[in-house]
């Protein structure tokens, strides 16, 4: 396990940023009974490069065996350990709109080391209404209850002109990483970690994508046309 531990540190962005889909994949191959798999499949499966899915799983300190592959159950353990999804992490959610409502009533983020034991808001309409059990509280004692509980995570579904005060408050009170959906660039601390979910941004990617794709189509029509 020392081995592994080891290994966590210093991993490249994109390769954390693929390990989900290796885990995602291992869990849907193992409910097919498959016992090896070979990071060549994994690779073909998720149309990437089978050098760099090697180089990826390389990291877990998990060796394959000749001819048969990785043994499927102890890679899995391995991709797990290694985004320490294998620790439940409480986490303190704040802006209990629709999308955050959403993201507490999320039953897979526990499989993902994620734990919401907690959600604010500053509308009192909301606050004492339940979400997924999880009763909505008052964004003032925010604060207090980071202190008292030691949470490290802290989720931002708030209002654009709302995120950076209560970015700083949740800093303040401890917080050592914060997972931001809100459209508003953060500017805190650099011990702070943050990731942006910008759903704007991959809805930019997609719809870019897809402006692509029908005018590549649309372009052969037209030349028939000509004839």
């Amino acid at each position: 396990m020392e081995k592994i531990d080891k290994n966590l540190l210093g991993i490249p962005e994109p390769t954390l940023r693929r390990i989900p889909k290796y885990i995602d994949l291992l869990k849907r191959l193992k409910s097919s009974k498959i016992k090896y798999i070979s990071s060549k499949i994994i690779a073909d499966k998720l149309n990437l490069d089978s050098i760099q899915v090697r180089k990826d799983l390389a990291i877990t300190g998990t060796i394959g065996k000749p001819k048969m592959g990785f043994e499927l159950d102890e890679l899995l353990t391995a991709l797990i350990h290694t985004l320490n999804w294998d620790n439940l992490n409480d986490a303190f959610l704040v802006g209990a709109g629709s999308l955050g409502s959403a993201l507490i009533g999320y039953k897979g983020f526990a499989s993902c080391g994620l734990n919401i034991v907690a959600a604010f808001d500053s509308d009192v309409k909301k606050v004492g209404t339940l979400v997924n059990e999880i009763e909505i509280l008052p964004v003032d004692k925010l604060t207090d209850m980071i202190k008292r509980m030691h949470i490290n995570i802290g989720i931002l579904t708030v209002p654009e002109d709302e995120a950076q005060a209560t970015a700083d408050e949740m800093v303040e009170a401890g917080i050592s990483a914060i997972w931001n959906f809100a459209p508003a660039h953060l500017k805190l601390p650099k011990e702070i970690i943050v990731e942006n979910a910008q759903l704007t941004q991959s809805l930019g990617v997609l719809t870019h994508k897809l402006a692509k794709k029908l005018n590549s189509e649309i372009a052969p029509i037209n030349n028939f046309k000509k004839f």
